[in-house]
């Protein structure tokens, strides 16, 4: 079974309903424009985050990274626009979206009002299949701040450098920098909005739920192989360690998915939390696979080596010390005892 779970009642059905999406979608691997329509499919049906469905929203997140984290990778972000649409309290318009909110040095995009609307000029670094999409979420600059714009990634003043993504990991999923030339954007929510709303933690913890399907995946392949041979110490010593790890970030992620839905006061905190908590376990069971299996998958598996390689770079989205840094001040700044 491909679904990933998180504690939900065997009896509710939702395990069955989640196999057939998965089964569905499994035509979209690799093929990332057909992830691209699925993932408006699979958006009309997931829950958003915070309504009282967040733990089966993330089964869905981590059973698509169990699936294959390509296809994850796509639908992903179509899924958190439409969660922030929602949060801005505005119909989300048709088409397959990106979230493009990363900055790089040297390079912004500044955004102008003109004609009694928005247009926006620079370079945006890091967007994810700008040439595949059909809009995007995009920040910009104002001279108040910082703010979110959606635009139409086929607009004449969008050019797309190609050429410059070399990963061996998620190598259909590019990411490459946008040169936007006065191009009519719409603005969603105010000055700092994107950055200050709960929203925005709750996006970076379905990204972790995702990391961890992917883990629970490696983590088959090391408990089937295992059940085929007579495993030393060694090898039970690491399946252990692997049990150890997957369990405690399972129930970290259903606590938390809880915690979103009856309101957290502090969803920096949580979510922080559960992204080094995924990062770590996702970094454990690479290690620990690859330690109890050798090169052998790595080296004939296409479907075991792509899922190493691609969750190997999927994860470094996390900042590992700096962000448990960031998690020690917030800590600090609450000024309360957190355990």
């Amino acid at each position: 079974m491909t679904a990933v779970l998180l504690g939900a009642d065997a009896e509710s059905g939702w395990p069955g309903e989640l196999e057939a999406v998965l089964l569905e979608t499994a035509d979209s691997v690799a093929d990332v424009e057909a992830s691209a329509r699925r993932a408006v499919e699979i958006a009309s049906d997931a829950p958003l985050p915070g309504s009282g469905q967040t733990r089966r929203l993330w089964e869905i997140l981590a059973s698509l990274g169990a699936l294959d984290l390509t296809t994850a990778r796509v639908i992903e972000p179509h899924l958190d626009a439409m969660a922030i649409f929602a949060e801005a309290g505005t119909t989300a318009p048709s088409g397959t979206w990106g979230v493009f909110a990363a900055e790089g040095p040297g390079v912004r995009v500044d955004a102008t009002e003109r004609d009694g609307g928005w247009v926006l000029d620079g370079i945006k670094p890091w967007c994810s299949l700008a040439g595949i999409l059909s809009n995007a979420l995009v920040t910009a600059h104002t001279p108040a701040g910082r703010r979110l714009f959606a635009i139409d990634l086929h607009d004449d003043g969008v050019v797309v450098e190609s050429g410059t993504w070399v990963a061996r990991g998620l190598s259909h999923v590019t990411s490459e920098s946008i040169e936007l030339t006065s191009v009519p954007a719409r603005s969603v929510g105010e000055d700092g909005w994107y950055l200050s709303r709960p929203g925005f933690a709750w996006g970076g913890a379905g990204v972790a739920a995702i990391w961890f399907g992917a883990s629970v995946a490696l983590a088959r392949s090391l408990y089937d192989a295992l059940g085929r041979r007579e495993p030393d110490q060694i090898g039970l010593a690491l399946l252990g360690s692997v049990d150890r790890e997957l369990t405690g970030c399972r129930a970290l992620l259903a606590a938390a998915a809880d915690e979103v839905d009856a309101g957290s006061d502090a969803p920096a905190i949580l979510a922080q939390r559960v992204r080094s908590t995924a990062a770590r376990t996702a970094e454990h069971t690479l290690s620990a696979v690859a330690h109890a299996l050798g090169p052998g998958p790595l080296a004939t598996d296409e479907e075991h080596a792509r899922r190493v390689a691609d969750l190997e770079l999927y994860v470094r989205q996390d900042h590992a010390e700096r962000d448990l840094a960031r998690l020690g001040t917030k800590l600090l700044e609450r000024q309360e005892l957190p355990w």
